[in-house]
């Protein structure tokens, strides 16, 4: 059985139902670091988001749902 769960009109996919929990957290915490522009403990929005990226799954959809990064930023990640 797939799960999934849609963030701005994205397609999140997740591995079991619980990651919707993980997927829903990520989004909040996130939307507050945009809203706050907060990318601590990084210097930097990009230095931020280059980490991120390295870390794939979950987070890295969420953060192509938001508009942070996209297909091409992402690599092969994911």
């Amino acid at each position: 059985m797939s799960h999934s769960w849609t963030l701005n009109g994205r397609l999140i996919h997740l591995n079991s139902s619980s990651d919707r929990a993980v997927a829903q957290r990520v989004a909040l915490h996130m939307q507050r670091r945009i809203a706050e522009d907060d990318w601590r403990p990084y210097a930097t929005r990009a230095d931020a988001l280059k980490a991120w990226i390295r870390l794939g799954g979950i987070r890295l959809q969420v953060l192509r749902a938001l508009g942070l990064v996209d297909g091409s930023d992402a690599g092969s990640h994911g």
